[in-house]
C-alpha cells in the first residue's frame, strides 16, 4: 500500500502541469482520507470483536451504515456552495487548482466505501490467521492501481485526475478480492462455528511476520472463557457503538492532519511549491509508516488475551522501528534523495530542492509510528480505546501549536514547517500513551475477579 503514493506521484510529475496537479491530487487525497474516517478503523473493530454468526452480523450491518455515511459526506463536500465554500474561503486554492480538485473528488467517490468494505474483511481474515491473503489482496491493488494509472497516463486527463482514478480502481479492485478471500471465514461463522483466537506457538521464531503462523487454536474451554467470548454474547449495536466510537473520532481527528496543513501551507512562504511537494514527501515517508501501520493489527491479533506476548512483540516492533526509520535515512541523507526525487519521482530540480530538507525531518516518524501503532494494539485489546483518542487530539492540537510558530513565525517554507509540526504532534501522542499503555498491560496481566464480565471501557 506505501507504494501508490510515491507511484502516482512519479506519473503525475511527468504529466502537463506538474506543479498544479501534484498540488490538486494532494488536496482531494487529504479530503477524500478525512471523509473516510468513520470505516478506518473496521479493521481494528473486526479483529477485535468479530468470532462468531451474531457479532459476524451485527459488525456487518454497522460496516455498512458506516460506508454509506462516508460517502454521503463526500456527496456532501462536492455540492457546488460546499466546495466553493470550501475551496474557496477555508482552503484558500487558487482556480485551476480548485477545478483539478472537484474533478478528483468525483472520481474518487467510491474511494470511502471501498475502503470500509475491505477493511472490515481484512479484520475477519487477520482474526482467522489468514494474513497471507490480505497481503494477495495488496498486491491485487497495487496491480488495479498501476494497470489504471499507466493506461490512463496517455490520454489527455489532468494528472489529479489519473492519480484520483487510479486510487479507486485499485481499492475496488481490492475490496472485491477480500469478498472471495474471506469467504471461507465468513461460511465458517454462518454455519455456527467461531474464528478462532491465535497465538504464538512456543516454537514460533519471534519475528512473527505471519499472524496466525505456526499457531495453534485454543481448547473450546479457554474459547469460552476468553472475555471476547464473554462480550460477544452481548454485543449489541450499543456496545459496539461505544467500542467504535472513541476509535472513529480518533480516526477523524487524526486525518484532518493533512487538510490542516494544507490550509496553513496555503498561507505560508511558497504555497504552490509547498502544495506540490507534499504528496511527495509524504507519500516517500508513508513508504516505510506503512510497515508500522501493519503492524497494529498483527499485534491485535497476536498479543493474547492477558498481553502475555507483549515483550515479544515489542521486541519485533523495536527492530521494525529501526528498520523503517533506517530505510528513510538512507534516502533522505545520501544521494539517494536526488536519484529518488529528480529520477524516479520526476520532479523538477527546484521542486527536488524543497522536498529533501522536510524529507530529513521526518526520519524519526517511521519510528514513531511503530511505537504508537503497538501502543494502540494493546489499548485495542484490551478495550480501553478512549486514552488513543486523547492522544490523537493531542497530537492535533501540538501540530496546529506548532505551524504557525514555524510556518508564520520563523517564516520557514510551508512544506518544512508541515513536517516540523507533524514530528512533533506524533511524538506528544507517543509520550502521551507511554504511561498508560504500561497501567494497562499491568492490569491486564493482574486482572480483578470481576473483570471478565467487562465488554467495553
Amino acid at each position: 500500500m506505501g507504494l501508490e503514493g510515491p507511484f502516482l506521484a512519479a506519473i503525475i510529475a511527468r504529466l502537463v502541469d506538474p506543479t498544479f496537479n501534484l498540488a490538486a491530487y494532494g488536496v482531494a487525497y487529504a479530503l477524500a482520507i478525512l471523509v473516510e474516517s468513520p470505516v478506518i478503523m473496521l479493521m481494528s473493530a473486526s479483529t477485535a470483536l468479530v468470532d462468531d454468526a451474531e457479532s459476524y452480523r451485527r459488525l456487518r450491518n454497522f460496516a455498512n451504515a458506516l460506508n454509506i455515511l462516508s460517502t454521503a459526506l463526500l456527496l456532501l463536500v462536492l455540492i457546488p456552495p460546499v466546495y466553493a465554500g470550501l475551496m474557496n474561503t477555508v482552503l484558500g486554492l487558487p482556480e485551476p487548482i480548485a477545478e483539478l480538485v472537484r474533478g478528483a473528488l468525483w472520481l474518487l467517490l467510491p474511494w470511502p466505501a471501498a475502503i470500509g468494505y475491505r477493511r472490515f474483511l481484512h479484520g475477519i481474515l487477520i482474526r482467522s490467521g489468514r494474513t497471507r491473503l490480505v497481503a494477495y489482496g495488496t498486491l491485487l491493488r497495487l496491480a488495479g492501481m498501476g494497470g489504471t494509472a499507466l493506461a490512463l497516463a496517455f490520454t489527455d486527463l489532468p494528472g489529479a485526475w489519473v492519480g484520483a482514478a487510479a486510487l479507486s480502481a485499485g481499492v475496488v479492485v481490492e475490496a472485491l478480492a477480500a469478498r472471495f478471500m474471506a469467504a471461507g471465514a465468513v461460511r465458517e461463522l454462518l454455519s455456527g462455528g467461531a474464528l478462532p483466537f491465535r497465538k504464538p506457538a512456543a516454537s514460533e521464531p519471534e519475528s512473527g511476520t505471519e499472524a496466525g503462523a505456526g499457531a495453534e487454536n485454543v481448547t473450546a474451554v479457554e474459547q469460552a472463557a476468553r472475555p471476547e467470548a464473554v462480550a460477544s454474547a452481548r454485543l449489541g449495536y450499543g456496545a459496539i457503538a461505544r467500542f467504535y466510537y472513541p476509535l472513529a473520532l480518533t480516526s477523524f481527528i487524526g486525518l484532518t492532519v493533512q487538510p490542516m496543513l494544507t490550509f496553513f501551507m496555503g498561507r505560508a512562504p511558497a504555497p504552490v511549491e509547498s502544495l506540490a511537494v507534499f504528496p511527495v514527501v509524504h507519500a516517500l515517508s508513508f513508504l516505510f509508516r506503512s510497515l508500522g501501520l501493519s503492524f497494529q493489527e498483527a499485534a491485535i491479533a497476536l498479543l493474547g488475551r492477558r498481553c502475555e506476548y507483549a515483550r515479544e512483540m515489542g521486541r519485533f516492533g523495536a527492530g521494525l522501528a529501526v528498520v523503517s526509520s533506517g530505510g528513510l535515512a538512507l534516502i533522505a541523507f545520501t544521494p539517494l534523495a536526488g536519484v529518488w526525487f529528480e529520477t524516479l519521482s520526476g520532479l523538477p530540480p527546484d521542486l527536488a530542492a524543497i522536498a529533501l530538507v522536510p524529507t530529513r525531518i521526518l526520519v524519526l516518524l517511521p519510528a514513531l509510528s511503530v511505537a504508537l501503532s503497538f501502543q494502540r494494539a494493546i489499548l485495542v485489546q484490551e478495550r480501553t480505546t478512549r486514552p488513543i483518542t486523547f492522544a490523537t487530539a493531542i497530537e492535533v492540537a501540538t501540530i496546529a501549536a506548532l505551524f504557525p510558530l514555524f510556518g508564520w513565525g520563523l517564516e520557514f517554507i510551508g512544506v518544512t514547517a508541515a513536517m516540523l509540526a507533524f514530528l512533533g504532534g506524533r511524538l506528544a501522542s507517543v509520550l502521551f500513551l507511554t504511561r498508560r499503555v504500561f497501567a494497562v498491560v499491568a492490569r491486564a496481566r493482574h486482572p480483578e475477579p470481576d473483570e471478565g464480565s467487562r465488554v467495553m471501557r
